[in-house]
């Protein structure tokens, strides 16, 4: 890559992946309330966003393997936490670009 680009190639990357694995509504969601609340657990997820337990779980899934999440296990609960406060921001940019 020529020396002129502030960003690595493997950077760019990881980037895309990260990209890809918050491209969902329920994705995108499931990041703004745990901004908001800072940690919930499935059940809390699943019937907030009125989807399936299965469903929710598959999302969550996705973002943890991306490191977006973080899971903490209370018992028979597992509490969800995002890894860095700065992924709520990605829907702030979003909101600022994208028409409504």
């Amino acid at each position: 890559m020529p020396a002129e680009f502030p960003f690595s190639f493997p950077f760019l990357e990881t980037a895309t992946e990260v990209l890809r694995a918050v491209a969902h509504p329920h994705r995108l969601l499931i990041i703004d309330m745990l901004h908001r609340q800072q940690s919930l657990n499935v059940t809390e997820i699943y019937e907030n966003l009125g989807i399936e337990q299965a469903v929710a779980s598959h999302h969550l899934r996705i973002l943890k393997d991306r490191g977006i999440v973080q899971v903490r296990r209370d018992g028979k609960n597992s509490n969800y936490s995002l890894v860095s406060e700065e992924y709520a921001k990605i829907l702030s940019i979003l909101q600022q670009v994208v028409p409504e």
